[in-house]
């Protein structure tokens, strides 16, 4: 599967390239869903990396689930996990605990980058440092800015708010302190009248 094509939007929206194997002293390498299929290129583009390498593989929402060939990549040390906020606390510390000549990949859905680079920003990496790929879904981490709730993997637009109810569109504004995309009150002016939601983030 090639990389995920994404339409040019605001200013905000990251760019994404591809993994491709850095020197360093030590390779952190967080993926989820499709994205284990660009560590599996990333490990064999550079099959040395593997003894010093810590994988954290999280499958997809789309089902899709690669855990077993990403633990047959060898890493030094692999870890599963069934959510990103299940993985978190590990990934904090290991960035919180980052020395000189960390390398930190990240593959798969633009949730989980953004997640990453928050917490790489929090642990004082710069926003940059990160080396990412987008694969598979482009479904949406968007937060309400009316009650400040967050839902994951939106792919309809407009879509109601998973802790308010509200009927939000879904601006391409997108915040890298939150890792989210800014869903408005679409019927705010008239209540009721919402257009068809239409899958925009598959």
């Amino acid at each position: 599967m090639s990389q995920t094509p994404t339409e040019e939007t605001m200013a905000s929206r990251p760019l994404y390239g591809r993994l491709q194997p850095q020197p360093g002293s030590a390779h952190f390498i967080i993926a989820d869903g499709e994205g284990g299929e660009a560590v599996a290129a990333l490990f064999t583009a550079a099959p040395e990396i593997a003894a010093l390498a810590h994988l954290i593989y999280i499958p997809g929402a789309n089902g899709t689930d690669l855990t077993a060939r990403m633990q047959a990549l060898g890493a030094a040390v692999f870890r599963p996990a069934p959510s990103y906020g299940s993985a978190r606390q590990r990934i904090q510390k290991v960035l919180a605990d980052a020395h000189m000549g960390l390398q930190v990949y990240v593959a798969g859905t633009e949730g989980l980058i953004g997640q990453v680079r928050r917490d790489a920003i929090e642990a004082g990496l710069p926003h940059d440092a990160l080396i990412t790929e987008q694969r598979g879904s482009l479904a949406r981490r968007v937060q309400c800015v009316h009650c400040k709730g967050t839902t994951e993997n939106v792919t309809t637009d407009p879509f109601t708010c998973s802790h308010c109810g509200l009927n939000l569109f879904v601006r391409d504004h997108y915040s890298r302190r939150l890792a989210a995309f800014q869903g408005v009150c679409i019927d705010a002016e008239d209540p009721g009248e919402v257009p068809p939601a239409l899958e925009r983030f598959r």
